[in-house]
């Protein structure tokens, strides 16, 4: 008899269906799969934001519980929500094939960022986007939004904003692309670290699991996301720490790494940035690449807006 493989993974319709992907994709390899659904401190907790509570980590513990209890042998993760250093006895196995990596707007009655009314209440939880929207619009009144995707809608529809800024991503995974207004460019609006992508973690030590999981695993997209993940490690990466970084691969196959770093109190100040290129083959390489933008934010006055972090 076959061994059966248990995904560990959240309960919104969002990660339900990156998990049933994964799902899919091995049992094209003729493994016997099904999933754990759980639900999460992230999930639970939606009157503050996630850098008051304890970060984006917050998604991914029970899941990594249940690795480590034997419940469940894999866990599936948009790879923005894994933390950049994963406890000791836990690897990142694969990074999938990147799904839109951009950011978008979505409203009901606006059909850009320009068109949106002086004053106009945008709703959005990432410290991120906020200093990025303040850049462009600072006199946008910007308000938390937390909650599944399909919540954020909501809140949306019932007026409690004239727009929302989601990951592109997550809403074409759910067939609702059709409600994006405006796509963000991944220069005018930078990505964080690993969006669009799935992470998928794996106790230490399992060697035939993680045979099988290296088969799914999409290298430019890995080395891409090394990258990003760099940069935030360097720099303390946290939910309370407003950075954008994103890679992508020129048509000469060299790395382009953009980062900009905001000030986590003052999202009106200037936003520090840095873009870097290399050709990079192996993780060593990408993530000396993320090394070096980090170095450059620094050399650029990060050590400023980091204290406040």
């Amino acid at each position: 008899m076959n061994q059966e493989f248990v995904i560990a993974t959240r309960e919104s319709r969002l990660a339900l269906w990156q998990a049933e992907h994964v799902q899919a994709l091995l049992q094209t390899r003729g493994l016997d799969v099904r999933l754990l659904g759980m639900t999460t401190r992230g999930d639970q907790i939606l009157d503050r934001t996630l850098s008051k509570v304890g970060g984006k980590g917050l998604f991914v513990k029970e899941l990594e519980t249940a690795l480590e209890d034997g419940r469940a042998q894999l866990a599936v993760h948009s790879l923005k929500d894994v933390p950049m250093e994963l406890p000791a006895g836990f690897v990142l196995a694969a990074v999938l094939e990147r799904e839109d990596p951009r950011d978008a707007l979505v409203s009901p009655n606006y059909e850009s960022l320009a068109a949106l009314p002086l004053g106009a209440c945008v709703g959005t939880s990432s410290l991120r986007r906020v200093t990025q929207l303040k850049n462009m619009r600072p006199d946008l009144r910007i308000e938390p939004v937390r909650g599944n995707l399909d919540t954020r809608l909501r809140k949306l529809d019932d007026g409690q904003y004239d727009a929302i800024v989601l990951a592109a991503a997550g809403l074409k995974r759910l067939r609702l692309d059709g409600r994006i207004r405006q796509y963000f460019g991944v220069d005018e609006m930078i990505p964080c670290t690993g969006q669009g992508a799935l992470g998928i973690e794996i106790r230490a030590g399992q060697a035939p699991l993680a045979e099988h999981l290296a088969a799914l695993a999409h290298r430019p997209t890995w080395l891409a996301a090394a990258a990003e993940r760099a940069v935030s490690r360097e720099l303390g990466g946290s939910c309370s720490m407003p950075l954008a970084a994103h890679a992508v691969w020129e048509a000469d196959g060299r790395l382009r790494l953009s980062a900009a770093l905001g000030h986590p109190t003052q999202p009106e100040r200037a936003l520090l940035r840095t873009e870097a290129t290399v050709a990079a083959t192996d993780l060593a390489q990408a993530e000396a690449l993320g090394v070096a933008a980090a170095s450059a934010l620094r050399e650029h006055g990060a050590a400023e807006y980091l204290k406040d972090a």
